[in-house]
């Protein structure tokens, strides 16, 4: 009996991590699939949410492992750019949600930043 359970939570587990990293973009990224990438991170950017949770963390992390051209770079910060403007972003949690998911190179999640430099 206690093998059933332990087994069926393994399977729900595994089926939960299939389910984050699958939610997560991957590959040549659009504007559309770096703003769904925000989705999670709603409650800490524009909610009452302390930090952003691990799966905001993980999604931002995914969409920054492909931007690999400062053309691309440039594009998604004009994407976040846009976001951040139309979405009701709060700027000081938007400065520092890269810091909190411990992000390195992060591309700005700001309506006032100047994507060209």
């Amino acid at each position: 009996m206690e093998k059933k359970l332990v087994r069926g939570l393994s399977v729900v587990a595994f089926g939960f991590v299939v389910l984050i990293f699958s939610a997560c973009p991957s590959d040549a990224v659009t504007c559309d699939e770096a703003t769904k990438s925000l989705d999670p991170c709603q409650n800490f950017l524009v909610g009452d949410g302390a930090d952003p949770s691990l799966f905001c963390c993980r999604c931002l992390q995914s969409i920054l492992d492909h931007v690999g051209t400062p053309e691309t770079r440039r594009d998604l910060c004009e994407c976040y750019k846009k976001a951040a403007a139309e979405g009701g972003v709060k700027i000081d949690k938007a400065k520092k949600i890269f810091e909190s998911c411990k992000i390195s190179n992060p591309v700005p999640i700001d309506p006032n930043v100047d994507c060209s430099k």
